[in-house]
């Protein structure tokens, strides 16, 4: 059996994101950072970013975030973040408006350039490979 860590992600709107996942890479305020089971316990402060979680399946979700904090310990990640968007969807419609929903919500948190354009570029190509 896989090892999973246990993941929740917060807004004040309430859990947008419970589940138990093999990998999740958070936009960390020093850079991106990757979480598995195991990883020594530390919170750190998130900035405007993508939170890549791969599941047991190996299929990935995106979640669109503009700021917030994340808690690790050995078996959970918790992230509280100020606004997220989890971008997916059961048709292509749906994924295109939450896709458009993410970059909007990114653009009124960031005015740095290449934080957008690298933020963009992931949100796009994990639309283009679903």
């Amino acid at each position: 059996m896989q090892d999973l860590i246990s993941l929740e992600i917060i807004t004040p709107l309430g859990m947008i994101y419970q589940g138990n996942v093999k990998l999740v890479v958070l936009p960390g305020s020093e850079g991106e950072f990757g979480v598995l089971k195991g990883h020594a316990s530390l919170i750190s402060s998130l900035k405007t970013g993508i939170i890549d979680i791969e599941k047991e399946d190996s299929s990935h979700e995106l979640i669109a975030v503009d700021s917030g904090h994340v808690k690790v310990s050995e078996t959970k990640v918790s992230v509280l973040a100020k606004g997220a968007v989890w971008v997916g969807g059961n048709s292509d419609s749906e994924i295109a408006q939450k896709l458009e929903e993410a970059k909007e919500l990114i653009k009124s948190m960031s005015s740095d350039n290449a934080v957008l354009a690298s933020t963009f570029a992931k949100l796009d190509n994990n639309a283009r490979q679903r």
